[in-house]
């Protein structure tokens, strides 16, 4: 079924219980859907039309506090790709992985452990499901540590599956 429905998301913004709520992970769960949270316009607008291109259901995901955000986007058509992680900066010491709006956050902490000698790796999954695990765990297993950043609840959470599968591959 090729449907993209985007759905607003997450808190912070004064809105009420019914309207933050962080439902990723619901949808990770379904199968074959697609799940995407972008977490710049440059990675929005190449993931939206990669989703309108797509033949499968996917769930795009936007956080309401980055609708503010600017940035650059070229106005010629472009796609990227579903599936594959952007290692948004290099680093040896730490992999912080971040989702969406976290992502910003994870770069202003990598930002703040440079001050201190700690060389961080940030990388934005982008489309959670499928989800690019092989660019995660080649991470982490060149800095050997992992911090997880995500707005998503923490009993069965998104990034309770990340953990897990670090886990199960490189402890």
């Amino acid at each position: 079924v090729p449907l993209v429905i985007r759905a607003a998301m997450c808190g912070g913004i004064g809105m009420g219980a019914q309207h933050s709520q962080n439902l990723e992970s619901w949808f990770v769960h379904v199968p074959g859907l697609i799940v995407i949270m972008p977490s710049t316009p440059y990675a929005a607008k190449g993931l939206l039309t990669a989703a309108i291109r797509n033949d499968n259901p996917v769930v795009f995901f936007e956080q309401r506090q980055l609708y503010g955000t600017s940035g650059p986007v070229p106005e010629e058509d472009y796609e990227l790709p579903i599936g594959v992680a952007e290692v948004v900066q290099e680093g040896s010491d730490l992999t912080i992985v971040a989702t969406g709006r976290m992502v910003r956050i994870a770069l202003s902490a990598a930002r703040q452990l440079a001050k201190s000698q700690i060389n961080a790796e940030v990388i934005d999954p982008r489309t959670l499901k499928p989800i690019d695990m092989k660019t995660i765990i080649e991470s982490v297993k060149k800095t050997s540590r992992i911090i997880i950043v995500t707005e998503s609840w923490r009993t069965c959470g998104f990034a309770s599956e990340i953990a897990a599968s670090v886990a199960e591959s490189c402890i």
